[in-house]
């Protein structure tokens, strides 16, 4: 799809050139109610005059842009972004470009987003995180034909490039690794539902459960905040036949958890053990400190700042697989006490 320019602005306004380039600079010769149907029509297609030189001269921006869908509070103390975003950063900056960051509310506000950054010509291409099923931001990236990375899949990215991690792989390593120190009754506290890495983890959580034979084990939807790992733990420890070993899919979740454990009085790991994903400084900083999921994140960022700027160079979209998170185990697991 072409770059919107005065001209569609006009067509679609039903008045000259002239009179959208009136409205668009506030000056006189256009009625007020036409001044902003004309604003109105030019911001729906993305056309801003201010960026209409360089659109012209076809100069690139020498940025990158990344959205996050995430409640601004949350990123605040959430390691995994600032690691992925510090990698990005770290390869963007090594070929002077730079890192256009927005936190948006919802997917139509980052659809509008990179609908206004292709039409202003504000990036040259963008990272997309948390990818859902038939995530409608797929679509919308290839009809625009604005180069872009998915960070994450595999599957369901259309014709973007992306890169990912086996997660499913690293799922089945942690619940084997429980069964080996005898658990039986596990239980994961998941991340939000409609995000396809989540998915992923609770097929390959459900399955291998299955294979060993763990009637038991149950997934329980949450947020990745501290609070709702929380409500989740409590929830889990307080019900009959409580898990003996709980798997959280990420680290803030996992030292909320240890917390609400210590506070009903249940040993950590004597009575149960507890994983976190994502493995950061934060999971070595509590006692005792938590057994975890990691890989290297500010490398996993970089991989995927490198593949976005062989996209908008011209090269073919890949899919590429990262790094397996691996388990590094500590003193938030051990066997579990006999009944």
């Amino acid at each position: 799809m072409k770059r919107p320019t005065i001209a569609d602005v006009a067509r679609r306004a039903g008045v000259s050139k002239g009179a959208v380039s009136y409205a668009l600079n506030g000056q006189p010769g256009v009625s007020e109610a036409t001044r902003q149907r004309i604003l109105a029509i030019a911001a729906e297609i993305g056309f801003n005059p201010s960026r209409a030189a360089r659109s012209l001269s076809g100069a690139t921006a020498a940025a990158v842009g990344l959205t996050l869908c995430r409640p601004a509070r949350t990123l605040g103390i959430e390691p995994f972004f600032m690691e992925l975003i510090s990698g990005v950063e770290a390869e963007l900056s090594a070929r002077s470009y730079a890192l256009t960051l927005q936190v948006v509310a919802d997917q139509e506000a980052e659809v509008a987003v990179y609908r206004r950054w292709w039409g202003e010509r504000r990036v040259d291409g963008v990272l997309v995180c948390d990818l859902r099923a038939d995530d409608r931001r797929v679509p919308v990236l290839e009809e625009l034909g604005l180069p872009a990375v998915v960070i994450g899949g595999p599957g369901g990215t259309g014709g973007l490039a992306s890169v990912w991690s086996d997660d499913a792989a690293a799922l089945v390593e942690t619940v084997e690794y429980l069964v080996a120190l005898g658990h039986r009754r596990i239980a994961r506290v998941g991340g939000l539902p409609a995000l396809l890495h989540t998915e992923i983890r609770t097929e390959a959580f459900t399955q291998v459960c299955r294979r060993l034979g763990l009637a038991d084990a149950v997934t329980v939807p949450s947020d990745y905040t501290g609070e709702e790992g929380a409500r989740a733990t409590r929830r889990l420890l307080s019900s009959a036949g409580r898990p003996t070993a709980v798997i959280y899919d990420n680290d803030v979740m996992a030292i909320a958890g240890l917390s609400v454990a210590q506070e009903m009085g249940l040993a950590v790991p004597g009575e149960v053990s507890i994983v976190a994903w994502d493995d950061s400084p934060l999971c070595q900083l509590v006692h005792p400190p938590l057994t975890a999921l990691g890989r290297d994140i500010p490398a996993y960022g970089a991989h995927a700042a490198r593949e976005l700027l062989a996209v908008i160079g011209g090269a073919p979209a890949r899919q590429v697989q990262d790094g397996t998170a691996h388990l590094t185990p500590r003193g938030s697991t051990a066997p579990p006490r006999a009944s």
